[in-house]
């Protein structure tokens, strides 16, 4: 049986949009210096709020690489 191992890289999107988007970004954003990404675990929601309303989704994920 083979063995995975994975490197964890912790970021957080944000979004105007969406707490989906907001991960999509943060994707993005290690897509750019990483390759191999293969999965990711969502470790924090929140949202910045202003005039009563969400301004920005904020998510923080990790992101699994593949290392071997």
């Amino acid at each position: 049986m083979p063995h995975h191992i994975y490197e964890k890289i912790e970021v957080t999107g944000s979004s105007t949009v969406s707490s989906d988007d907001a991960i999509a970004n943060a994707v993005a954003s290690v897509a750019k210096t990483h390759r191999q990404l293969r999965w990711l675990e969502v470790v924090e929601t929140r949202c910045h709020l202003q005039d009563d309303k969400i301004a920005h989704w904020q998510v923080t994920v990790k992101v699994g690489i593949n290392r071997g």
